[in-house]
């Protein structure tokens, strides 16, 4: 099975799925890395690693939809069959959910459906929730919204700020983000409505 990567910052999560790759936990193949920023640590990494990747400019762009129909064009070129989702900053339109219908994972760092958006970590703090933690989850048309695949609860501490908050989900995210990959590259996840069963 071949799968993409799309990514804008320094490509953590993409390092934990590369990683598992390496360490022969995911049977696929990461045919390619796509991004929206031009100088994004994540698209080093993916060249490091011997991955292709794209650089695609926004702002050549006048609406999410032709964005999107260039990823496609990518996407169909290399065969992709999953797409993982790893700190990638646009919404993607429903043109390219629609496409790739139940086949696109995201990481969220927050316990979904509490905290969605880009302040989840920010938000828990602020809100003063006791257990937080990362969420990966199949992509609809909503932002942040879709089927839960995994979880992992991560202790808020008195003492915690936004930064050593953010680094104990983020260790949790490189072990569920891989798995999540791993489990539906094996085809052990299935959607019954809202809910995604391990088969």
């Amino acid at each position: 099975m071949n799968f993409a990567v799309f990514c804008s910052g320094k490509g953590t999560n993409l390092q934990a799925i590369i990683d598992a790759l390496k360490r022969g936990e995911i049977k696929a193949n990461l045919a390619l890395v796509i991004s929206d920023q031009k100088d994004a640590y994540c698209l080093v990494r993916a060249k490091t690693a011997g991955v292709e990747t794209v650089f695609i400019d926004p702002q050549k762009f006048s609406a999410r939809e032709n964005f999107d129909k260039e990823v496609i064009r990518h996407l169909e070129r290399k065969t992709i069959e999953l797409i993982c989702l790893a700190g990638f900053m646009r919404i993607i339109s429903p043109y390219l959910v629609q496409r790739y219908k139940n086949r696109i994972l995201n990481i969220h760092p927050a316990l979904l459906p509490s905290f969605k958006g880009t302040k989840g970590v920010k938000e828990a703090l602020e809100y003063g929730v006791k257990i937080t933690g990362p969420t990966v989850h199949f992509v609809d048309e909503k932002m942040d919204h879709g089927p839960i695949v995994l979880q992992a609860a991560v202790e808020v501490r008195d003492d915690d700020t936004e930064e050593t908050l953010a680094q104990r989900i983020h260790a949790q995210e490189y072990i569920i983000y891989p798995q999540a990959v791993k489990l539906f590259v094996e085809g052990k996840l299935k959607i019954e409505g809202r809910k995604v069963k391990i088969i």
